[in-house]
């Protein structure tokens, strides 16, 4: 999905996202919206696919994988 930043939570909140193709490109902005939101249920995710471009873009190409585990002290 390009560019609708709130139709990608809508299918990530409502299990409809079989992989997640994330572009990233190294440049730093002080404001913008929020591609995950800060509030609501967390996501684990398999890294399945990853490449780098010579200009330093990346491509991950990650898999939903349920609830995360966390480490514990």
């Amino acid at each position: 999905m390009h560019g609708s930043g709130a139709l990608t939570r809508w299918l990530l909140e409502n299990g409809l996202v079989d992989e997640l193709n994330l572009l990233l490109v190294p440049v730093i902005v002080g404001q913008g919206a929020r591609l995950f939101p800060a509030t609501g249920p967390d996501m684990a995710l398999d890294l399945v696919e990853s490449r780098a471009f010579p200009e330093g873009i990346t491509l991950q190409v990650y898999r939903p994988a349920g609830r995360p585990r966390y480490a514990t002290d």
